[in-house]
């Protein structure tokens, strides 16, 4: 799944439930549940295995998704404020819904092949349920907006 379903998911969780010692271990627990939503993402492991390194176009899409995700994150928390405690705790759920994946960032692009880091990405491999491009880009669009209506409502 892409980061911007993780990261929404993640904050529409911690607006919930604010309270940082359970919003943010939901929130990383989150992103295991979501990947067996059937969705579709770059391969980057298939792409680093033939290629060497993810291709650009998939480079691209990470980036984008990237400043999404980003952008959704500040843009939830923000609507807390002046909460700051709240407001971080949002934050630091988000990030903990995107860690599993982040876990895997240096093996794609600062290519830091390491064993344990490769024994991660096919875990997280094993766990997910891919499509082809149009439905699982419809489920993940499906995702954010449950997300934000249980965020508004």
């Amino acid at each position: 799944m892409l980061e911007t379903p993780h990261v929404i998911v993640g904050a529409a969780i911690a607006t919930k439930v604010a309270n940082p010692a359970l919003a943010i271990p939901l929130a990383f627990t989150s992103h295991f549940l979501l990947e067996k939503i059937p969705h579709w993402n770059p391969h980057l492991f298939t792409e680093t295995k033939k290629f060497g390194k993810p291709t650009k176009a998939s480079t691209v899409i990470v980036a984008i998704d990237a400043v999404l995700a980003l952008a959704s994150g500040f843009y939830i928390a923000q609507r807390v404020i002046p909460d700051y405690k709240h407001a971080f705790t949002i934050l630091l759920a988000c990030l903990a819904a995107i860690l599993p994946d982040l876990i895997e960032a240096p093996y794609f692009f600062l290519n830091l092949k390491a064993e344990v880091i490769k024994k991660w990405i096919l875990l997280q491999k094993s766990i997910q349920e891919d499509t082809s491009v149009i439905p699982g880009l419809s489920t993940q669009l499906a995702t954010i907006i449950a997300a934000f209506w249980w965020i508004l409502g």
